[in-house]
C-alpha cells in the first residue's frame, strides 16, 4: 500500500482511506445501471411507457362497448366534454445484446484454453501439471465462459484466489496437501463495484471490492474490501451509502487486517472500455421502434378493408359462403391495399441487421442462413468465422494477460503449499493459449495430411477405432474386426478330400 495510505491507515481516517482507494482507476467506472438496462430486453425504452406512451382513441363519452371511458375536456374554456381510452401499442423488444454478447463468449471460449511452459526440469513439469489440476478443480472452462460474459455486457471483471483448509489432507493436485485452492468472481452484473488502484507506472498495487449486504441483524450495510500484495483489509459502514457520498463512519471489520501468505495481489482484474454492443445500440432502438410501429400498422391494416361509395343496402354475414354486398343504384365497393410500403420497411429492417452484425463483428449463423449453404470445406469455414476470428484476436489482448496473471497468483499459491517445489513454481512460466470456436471439416484435414504424406495411410487401424469413441472395449471391437476380415479373406484352394467314402 503506498505510503501516504498507510499514514491515514495507521491514523485511522479510514474514510480518507477508502475514498483515496477510489481515486486509483485509469478509466471511469462502468454505468452499471445503463449497461443492465440495455442488456436486459425488459428495460428497453421500447418497453417504457413514458417513452413510447399507449395511444389515446377518442370514443363516445357514454358508450361502453370498449369498458371503461374516460372523459377529458379537450379544450381550455372546459366547454365540452370528450371520452377516450388508452389503446395499448405494440412493443417488439429484441435480445440482440444478449446474441452478440453470447457468440463472442462461444468464439473466444469455445475450446479450451491450451497452457505450455518453458519448463526444463522434472519439477517445473510437474509444476505446470499441478497448475492444470487446479484449473480443472475449479471448473475453468465454465469460469472462462463467466468471466467473458461479465467483460462483454459489463466493461469490467475481476476474479480473488483463497486457499480453504480442509479437515484432512487430499492429493488432488497431484501432492499432498490441506488447502484446496477456490476463486470467487466479482463484476458489476452481480452488484459489486471495483476499485482497481493503479500507480503512476500503471501497476496494480491495491485492488477493491465494495458491495453490500444485509446482516443476520438484518441491518443492510456496505463492505469495502481491499486486496494488497501484504494484507487483505475489510472495512464496513451503516446503510447503503454509494461512491458519491461522503462516507466518515466506516469501521475495520473485527479480525482485519489479515496478512496475504502469497506476497501478491491475488486479483486478476479485466476490463474494456464500452461493451459490446455500444457501437450499434442505436441501430437496434430504430430496430426495435421499427418493428414495433410496423406491428402497430398491421393490427390496423393487415386484414382486408373495404371502401364504399353509396349507400350499402345488405352485407354479408361472417362465414358465409358466396357472400355478396347489396348496395343503391350508383354505389361501388373496393378493397384498399398497399402498393409498395412494406418493401421500403423490410428493406431497412434488412439494412439494420446487416450493419449490426458487420460492425459488432458477429457472425449471422441463424438456420435461415446457413441452411442453403450445405456441405463447405474447411477453408471456406474460416473464411465465413474469418471476423468473428479477427475479432477473437483483438480480445487477446486482454486474456492473453490475464490469463497469464491468473497463472501466476495460482503458481504462487502452490509454492506455498508444497514448500519443497517453491523454486521450481516460482520459476516456471506458463504460456496460455487461446483458439477460437471453428467447427472441424475432419475429412478435409484428413484429405490435406493424406497429400503432404504422399497419399500413404497417415493412421492405424487400431488408432482410428480408439478415436472414435464410440465402443466400450476399443481392443475387442479391433480383435472382432480383424476377426470378420480374416473370414472375408479364407478361401479353399484346389479339389476338396474326404476321408473314406467320397459323398454320392
Amino acid at each position: 500500500m503506498p505510503p501516504e495510505l498507510l499514514e491515514l491507515l495507521q491514523a485511522g481516517d479510514f474514510g480518507a482511506v477508502v475514498n483515496e482507494l477510489r481515486n486509483g482507476r485509469l478509466e471511469p467506472s462502468p454505468a452499471a445501471s445503463t449497461n443492465v438496462a440495455q442488456y436486459d430486453p425488459k428495460l428497453h425504452d421500447i418497453n417504457d411507457r413514458i417513452k413510447r406512451p399507449d395511444k389515446m382513441v377518442v370514443v363516445d363519452k357514454n358508450s361502453t362497448e370498449y369498458g371503461e371511458v374516460k372523459n377529458v375536456n379537450p379544450n381550455v374554456e372546459l366547454t365540452t366534454d370528450q371520452g377516450f381510452r388508452l389503446e395499448p401499442v405494440a412493443r417488439i423488444a429484441l435480445a440482440i445484446q444478449k446474441l452478440i454478447v453470447k457468440r463472442a463468449v462461444a468464439f473466444t471460449f469455445g475450446h479450451p484454453v491450451t497452457y505450455t511452459s518453458d519448463a526444463e526440469t522434472d519439477a517445473e513439469k510437474e509444476t505446470l501439471n499441478r497448475l492444470k489440476r487446479v484449473l480443472a478443480d475449479v471448473k475453468e472452462r465454465t469460469l472462462n465462459r463467466r468471466v467473458a460474459r461479465s467483460l462483454y455486457s459489463a466493461q469490467e471483471v475481476a476474479e480473488c484466489w483463497y486457499p480453504v483448509e480442509q479437515p484432512k489432507p487430499h492429493n488432488r493436485y497431484g501432492f499432498p496437501t490441506k488447502y484446496k485452492f477456490r476463486v470467487a468472481l466479482f463484476s458489476p452484473a452481480l452488484g459489486d463495484r471495483l476499485w482497481p488502484y493503479f500507480d503512476d507506472n500503471r501497476d496494480l498495487i491495491a485492488f477493491s471490492r465494495e458491495f453490500t449486504k444485509k446482516d443476520g441483524d438484518l441491518q443492510t450495510r456496505t463492505y469495502f474490501e481491499t486486496y494488497t500484495a501484504d494484507a487483505h483489509y475489510l472495512w464496513t459502514c451503516q446503510g447503503n451509502k454509494s461512491a458519491g457520498q461522503a462516507n466518515n463512519n466506516w469501521e475495520m471489520v473485527e479480525g482485519y487486517p489479515k496478512q496475504n501468505p502469497i506476497g501478491k495481489i491475488p486479483i486478476v482484474y479485466a476490463s474494456q472500455p464500452q461493451v459490446e454492443w455500444a457501437d450499434v445500440q442505436n441501430l437496434i432502438d430504430r430496430l426495435e421502434k421499427l418493428l414495433s410501429n410496423f406491428a402497430d400498422t398491421n393490427d390496423y391494416h393487415a386484414s382486408p378493408k373495404i371502401f364504399v361509395q353509396g349507400t350499402v343496402k345488405g352485407f354479408a354475414r361472417k362465414g358465409e359462403a358466396g357472400a355478396i354486398i347489396e348496395g343503391e343504384d350508383g354505389a361501388t365497393a373496393s378493397y384498399l391495399s398497399w402498393a409498395s410500403a412494406p418493401e421500403s420497411v423490410k428493406l431497412e429492417i434488412d439494412t439494420l441487421l446487416r450493419l449490426i452484425y458487420t460492425i459488432t463483428q458477429t457472425p449471422d449463423i441463424s438456420f435461415d442462413t446457413v441452411k442453403g449453404i450445405g456441405a463447405v470445406s474447411g477453408v471456406a469455414l474460416r473464411l465465413l468465422f474469418m471476423d468473428a476470428h479477427l475479432k477473437v484476436q483483438d480480445k487477446c489482448e486482454i486474456f492473453d494477460e490475464y490469463l497469464q496473471r491468473r497463472c501466476s497468483i495460482i503458481a504462487a499459491f502452490l509454492a506455498l503449499a508444497d514448500v519443497k517445489n517453491a523454486a521450481a513454481a516460482e520459476a516456471v512460466i506458463v504460456q496460455p493459449q487461446i483458439t477460437p470456436y471453428i467447427i472441424e471439416d475432419e475429412l478435409s484435414k484428413i484429405n490435406i495430411l493424406q497429400a503432404a504424406n504422399g497419399g500413404k495411410q497417415i493412421a492405424s487401424q487400431a488408432s482410428t477405432v480408439r478415436r472414435l469413441g464410440w465402443a466400450d472395449d476399443p481392443d475387442a471391437e479391433l480383435a472382432e474386426i480383424q476377426a470378420e476380415e480374416d473370414r472375408a479373406n479364407s478361401y479353399t484352394e484346389g479339389e476338396p478330400t474326404y476321408e473314406g467314402e467320397p459323398p454320392l
